[in-house]
């Protein structure tokens, strides 16, 4: 176990000073695209203003015969492009595979200073960030790199899960973590072949009089990922980095998609995975606060400048708790501002 006062300490000589917090960056959602397809690759300007984050993924859906394609796609594309203020971050292989290793040294020595977030599949334990901090602080160092690149977690098997807090406070270059439901139905043996969202034999049945037909009882379809979202939610909040919902993989239903996101919302997640167009513009609803929201919650700290005692706004008690609430909330009504004319207007910024 590390020492407290090594933990913010460059694990190499001339390797760039670790955050000691995160960069405050808009996140709402993290936008997938395949490098080794060059009409994807063409669409990349056009996409970093669309999106929050824009992610080359190295990992699954890449066949293997494409897997050197894609990293090279992804080194030119980022290259070529101005990101501005949108994150520039990538999936890379599972440590276990072959082309791991190729990934993390050949992005970091081309792309190191444009590279934001490194997303780590399958993780099952803080080791598997130690290795990866290590050996970027090498690389970092090597190349000299300016700035330290973050890693981001992803949460795919039921060890993973179980680790959960651990991983979360590895080093300080987490970044925050998602959820992989996928993956993590088949480690944990689940009876499913959705990725995300509910399932409809999953639920509770009402009680109903005793001897009535089943047909007159309700069913009511319960969240599968409630459980893992809540832990994973804690972790991060507990280590100050983020959460995210993953994929949501039926694109034909844009209302279920929404469903799970704003669950994914409420309960703490600042954003998702968008692997289709439609879905980007989903996630920008759900992850934006609403308006009224909002404007409550403006009402609430004008209230209570100073977040102490308690008041009363339209027949409803305030105080010290509710105020940190509403700060939650108009601090992000402040981030998306930043993006987005339109509802910085309708928030009053």
């Amino acid at each position: 176990m590390k020492h407290p006062r090594d933990f913010f300490k460059p694990l190499a000589i001339g390797a760039p000073e670790p955050w000691r917090e995160l960069p405050t960056r808009l996140e709402r959602m993290i936008h997938f695209f395949p490098p080794h397809v060059e009409k994807m690759r063409n669409r990349v300007p056009d996409m970093v203003k669309q999106v929050d984050v824009l992610l080359g993924n190295l990992e699954d859906a890449i066949p293997m015969d494409a897997k050197e394609a894609a990293r090279q796609g992804f080194i030119d594309v980022v290259s070529a492009t101005d990101f501005g203020a949108t994150g520039c971050w990538t999936r890379i292989n599972a440590l276990k595979s072959p082309w791991m290793l190729d990934d993390v040294t050949q992005l970091v020595g081309k792309i190191g200073n444009k590279l934001d977030v490194i997303i780590l599949p399958m993780v099952e334990g803080d080791w598997e960030i130690h290795y990866l901090d290590q050996l970027l602080a090498q690389l970092e160092a090597k190349h000299q790199i300016k700035r330290p690149i973050l890693i981001h977690a992803l949460l795919e098997t039921a060890q993973g899960v179980k680790n959960v807090e651990s991983i979360a406070a590895a080093s300080p270059r987490m970044h925050g973590m998602s959820l992989g439901p996928a993956d993590l139905a088949a480690s944990r043996g689940m009876k499913t072949t959705r990725v995300g969202g509910g399932h409809p034999f999953y639920g509770v049945l009402a009680d109903g009089e005793e001897g009535a037909a089943l047909a007159t009882r309700d069913f009511y379809q319960q969240d599968l990922w409630h459980y893992t979202v809540a832990k994973m939610v804690d972790a991060c909040a507990s280590a100050g980095i983020k959460a995210f919902y993953g994929p949501f993989g039926d694109f034909s239903d844009p209302d279920a998609c929404r469903a799970q996101f704003r669950n994914a919302f409420l309960q703490g997640c600042v954003g998702a995975w968008s692997l289709h167009p439609t879905q980007i513009s989903i996630a920008k609803e759900v992850f934006s606060p609403d308006v009224n929201e909002v404007l409550f919650a403006k009402r609430i700290l004008e209230a209570m400048p100073d977040g102490s005692g308690a008041v009363l706004l339209d027949g409803k008690m305030q105080d010290d708790a509710t105020w940190k609430q509403a700060k939650v909330i108009v601090d992000l009504a402040k981030l998306v501002a930043t993006k987005d004319p339109e509802l910085a207007s309708a928030y009053g910024f």
